[in-house]
């Protein structure tokens, strides 16, 4: 299960022995979006988009977590898993008006995509400076 294990607010030691702060919430059903539209009015949230037998997801997954220091902690992050939550990210689409890719990564503020981006790409994507 390896990052898996780590995904849901753990806060195990990454592969380096250092803490990981990511804090993440699943995404599992369409009215979360509404939440987060709403939570985005506040702060800014991100999405993270996964297929857990895609190769690429799982070293660009591996990444995120391990660039997720302690100055983020408080950075709210979704987890969709979308293999198990096909609909939900096919209604992420629709509501942001997105392109689905495989992995990706949203950040709403204000109820709007402000940054998104795709496999390697995810990590040009600075959280610290939203």
């Amino acid at each position: 299960m390896g990052v898996l294990n780590t995904i849901f607010g753990r806060k195990d030691k990454n592969k380096e022995g250092e803490e990981s702060f990511i804090n993440w919430t699943p995404l599992t059903s369409i009215e979360q979006i509404k939440e987060i539209k709403e939570l985005s009015n506040k702060q800014p949230i991100a999405i993270f988009k996964h297929s857990t037998r895609c190769g690429i997801s799982s070293m660009v997954i591996k990444r995120f977590v391990n660039s997720f220091d302690e100055e983020l902690k408080d950075f709210k992050v979704y987890y969709l898993d979308l293999l198990s939550y096909r609909d939900v990210s096919n209604e992420i689409g629709y509501t942001f008006q997105v392109l689905h890719q495989s992995p990706q990564l949203l950040v709403v503020k204000n109820g709007e995509v402000i940054s998104h981006a795709s496999h390697y790409d995810i990590a040009r994507i600075d959280l610290k400076k939203i």
